[in-house]
């Protein structure tokens, strides 16, 4: 196998397996973090140094937790735990185009990534128990030992201390028998301690994700939500146009060939999702929906193109005028998160009202 097809089946299982987490939220989340693991391996073992891999290779991490983040959008079913996602997640972010900006490795450490096995304990739990049971407390403990117990070691390794588990284990005699046993005595804790202590399983192992609510589960009936509950400018495109502004700068950041400046690719990157808003919003008023994702990431796709290329022929004359090729990237980047985006998060505003109506009436 010739190592072209070696490369470019690793990146295209990268892209690819994200875009799985919204159905099967924690096999695709684990696929994911295994294939970000040994990437690098696979390639070592073909004898190849992709170029530049290791600036996609962020890249590509920032879009499968993406991914992951508008997944919780569309299935989970405690709001409280939505909140708690939604602060991890946005707190890595904006460390990360921080670190990004200044090169400060200690950032890294300031900002972990929680939001990653956060989400993977969530849907942990969902496996066998009714995660709406459990208030904010909980999941704020949950988020609390994740953050002390597993990130800040994990972050220190990777980003103060700069090892490499591979390394340390082929020059420190001692360490993998120390890492073996520490496995164990992990294990043996969960299954003597933890396990016992548990509640009985609410139902049998569920790795898919669980269905929509009937009253949301339709293209049509998202459509009238948003046009009922949305404005052009509300909290809502708040929220997107930091989603995909900050996922946006730290892909020009890593990427090699994008020479914009990280606050003029913010404002650029605003722009184009107030304007997918204001188109949105005005469809969903007038009742135009696609039950299809593929045709829904069409439509924004093919809408996200025409401006491209009518703002690149009005700037043309310009000196700073922008690359249609790395511009295309950014419009494929956004669009994806947005159609995913534009679907999911009326289902969560759904399942938030309800909540809030059933404590009302409590």
């Amino acid at each position: 196998m010739s190592v072209e097809v070696v490369f470019w089946t690793v990146v295209l299982a990268r892209f690819a397996l994200p875009l799985l987490i919204p159905l099967f939220p924690l096999p695709a989340i684990i696929g994911c973090l295994l294939l970000d693991g040994v990437d690098q391996t696979i390639f070592q073992t073909f004898g190849y140094d992709p170029p530049f891999y290791q600036s996609y290779d962020k890249a590509m991490d920032v879009f499968y937790l993406s991914v992951a983040y508008l997944a919780s959008l569309r299935n989970w079913t405690n709001h409280a735990a939505v909140q708690v996602n939604r602060f991890l997640f946005f707190y890595r972010q904006i460390g990360v185009v921080a670190f990004e900006l200044t090169g400060l490795r200690w950032l890294l450490l300031v900002f972990p990534n929680t939001f990653e096995y956060f989400f993977i304990a969530y849907e942990g739990i969902r496996t066998r128990w009714n995660p709406a049971r459990y208030g904010l407390k909980f999941w704020v403990v949950v988020a609390g030992a994740i953050w002390i117990f597993v990130k800040l070691p994990q972050e220190y390794w990777i980003h103060i201390a700069q090892l490499d588990l591979t390394d340390t284990i082929r020059d420190v005699s001692w360490f993998l028998p120390v890492l073996v046993l520490a496995v164990l005595v992990l294990a043996a804790m969960l299954y003597f301690v933890v396990r016992p202590r548990l509640r009985p399983a609410d139902w049998s192992w569920r790795f898919r994700a669980d269905p929509l609510p009937v009253e949301i589960d339709e293209a049509h009936e998202r459509a009238a939500y948003q046009a009922a509950h949305r404005k052009v400018f509300d909290g809502t495109a708040l929220e997107k146009t930091f989603l995909i502004g900050l996922i946006s700068v730290i892909f020009g950041n890593v990427l090699p060939g994008v020479e914009a400046r990280p606050f003029q690719l913010f404002l650029a990157i605003a722009f184009f999702v107030v304007i997918n808003s204001a188109i949105g919003l005005w469809s969903a008023k007038r009742g135009y929906s696609w039950d299809s994702v593929l045709m829904s990431f069409g439509v924004v796709f093919g809408t996200n193109v025409v401006l491209v290329v009518v703002t690149d022929v009005l700037t043309s004359r310009r000196e700073d005028h922008m690359s249609l090729v790395d511009t295309l990237f950014f419009v494929l980047l956004f669009s994806v998160l947005t159609t995913l985006y534009d679907r999911y998060r009326p289902v969560s505003d759904f399942r938030a009202a309800a909540a809030e109506r059933k404590e009302a009436e409590h």
